[in-house]
């Protein structure tokens, strides 16, 4: 008897002749990516990821999953956006309980070489007085400030409403104004 050779679903012949959904998704998650990388690993950085690297390839990873499931492409940079700032979070939660387990007392974050090139030695105090602002306070500064967004889009990237956008934005400005002036 016989055996004929098939190709196998998955085998490298068959991938080759790639689905051009697939090569569409490929082609547009690669533009998003060179377009926004910078600034989401800055995004990440300034709401205090200790990790800003993995949060920006895990918030890619995650949209190169669910690209179809977008209602279009223009509304992937928010996607994108609204993923980095929710992964950050999420570390910085996990961080907090994993701190409260452990013994000895944590070591002092160290900062990877690419957030060290972001940080002037002139933006180091502005910077020292967003990081230790409440969390929403510092998303909703970072995103209208640094990334000039609408309050609409902060408040779709948040997951709150439009009126706390500007309590967090003003609560936080008026903190970060204190610690300025205390400094003078």
């Amino acid at each position: 008897m016989r055996h004929s050779i098939q190709p196998v679903v998955g085998s490298p012949a068959r991938r080759a002749v790639a689905d051009p959904a697939d090569q569409e998704r490929e082609a547009s998650v690669s533009r998003l990516f060179d377009q926004h990388y910078t600034s989401m690993l800055r995004l990440a950085a300034l709401l205090g990821a200790d990790d800003p690297e993995n949060i920006v390839a895990e918030a890619y990873y995650q949209i190169y999953r669910k690209w179809r499931r977008l209602r279009d492409a223009e509304s992937a940079e928010a996607y994108l956006r609204s993923t980095v700032c929710n992964l950050t979070r999420m570390r910085i939660r996990h961080l907090q309980v994993a701190r409260r387990h452990v013994e000895a007392p944590p070591d002092d974050w160290a900062a990877s070489a690419e957030n060290s090139a972001l940080l002037r030695d002139d933006q180091r105090v502005l910077v020292g007085a967003v990081q230790r602002l409440p969390a929403r306070q510092r998303e909703a500064l970072v995103l209208r400030h640094w990334l000039g967004l609408k309050e609409s889009e902060i408040a779709a990237a948040m997951g709150i409403s439009v009126g706390s956008v500007k309590t967090h934005t003003a609560r936080g400005l008026a903190a970060l104004t204190h610690a300025m002036e205390a400094r003078r």
